[in-house]
């Protein structure tokens, strides 16, 4: 019986290529004609949950080749397959789908999820980066420091609003603060529960980045925001991320919006304006 659970590993093994091929290809079926980000919010989870647990999945079997050479020594303490199979993995994200109330879909965008191929969420946008953002508009502060203040460039200054954007108030370039109300009016009509859980943990600060000097970041220049869900703040560079935050980011890739969740050190709350976006608004005139 002690080579019961070495038997189970390596089928699973041998099936998890399969897995890894199959499971992708099911969730980008359906109906290809359909080509807006419009969708009910149970199918919006459920589909965002099932790219979690692939991600997920790769991730565990890299885990368990290491862990082969343990199996034998590991057998003799594993707990009966009976047992092994009535609950789901701490962290799996399959908790998220016990369904034992009418409010189990809207909790879920609070939830906690691996950020699944987060990399290559912003393939196809550029950031725009400080040097290039200084280059542009000059520093929005002759002198900076690592509180936040007043922005005193005069060309940026004046394009500053104070405004409500939808679920939030920001205080960012106009252009910037148009942009996200059209990112947050799109997710009124197509996801309402999610829509009303967004919350903010800031936008314009004109400081420096800490551990630098004078080099500015993106929400110095008034053209980034943080957001979060239920004003719960996401922990910085642990990969995972409020599964609401994964759905937005759609909505804001769409709108020309970079996603700080792909960033080496991944900060899941910050949103910035694309390179190509900003061009953009500089060659219409509105910057």
């Amino acid at each position: 019986m002690r080579l019961l659970p070495a038997i189970i590993l390596s089928i699973a093994i041998i099936l998890a290529p399969i897995i890894w091929i199959f499971v992708p290809k099911l969730l980008s079926g359906g109906d290809q004609s359909f080509s807006g980000t419009a969708i009910d919010s149970g199918a919006r989870i459920e589909i965002e949950m099932l790219s979690q647990q692939v991600e997920d999945l790769q991730i565990r079997l890299d885990d368990m080749a290491q862990e082969m050479g343990k199996v034998a020594a590991a057998a003799a303490r594993a707990p009966a397959p009976s047992q092994t199979l009535r609950q789901s993995p701490a962290g799996s994200g399959a908790e998220v789908f016990q369904q034992n109330g009418e409010n189990d879909i809207i909790d879920a965008y609070a939830q906690v999820v691996l950020i699944a191929n987060r990399r290559d969420v912003n393939d196809g946008l550029t950031i725009a980066g400080p040097s290039y953002l200084t280059r542009v508009f000059g520093p929005p502060r002759e002198v900076m420091s690592d509180n936040c203040e007043e922005m005193t460039n005069p060309r940026l200054a004046s394009k500053l609003v104070l405004e409500d954007v939808g679920p939030i108030r920001v205080r960012m370039l106009k252009p910037a603060a148009d942009s996200i109300r059209r990112v947050f009016e799109e997710v009124r009509v197509t996801d309402p529960d999610l829509y009303a859980r967004i919350n903010t943990a800031g936008s314009l600060c004109v400081r420096q980045i800490r551990g630098t000097r004078g080099r500015a970041s993106t929400h110095a220049f008034g053209l980034a925001v943080d957001l979060n869900i239920d004003g719960v703040l996401d922990t910085l560079g642990d990969g995972r991320t409020q599964l609401g935050l994964t759905i937005l980011a759609d909505f804001f890739k769409d709108e020309g919006w970079v996603w700080g969740a792909s960033w080496g050190r991944e900060d899941s709350m910050h949103f910035e304006v694309s390179r190509q976006k900003l061009d953009e608004w500089i060659n219409a005139g509105s910057l």
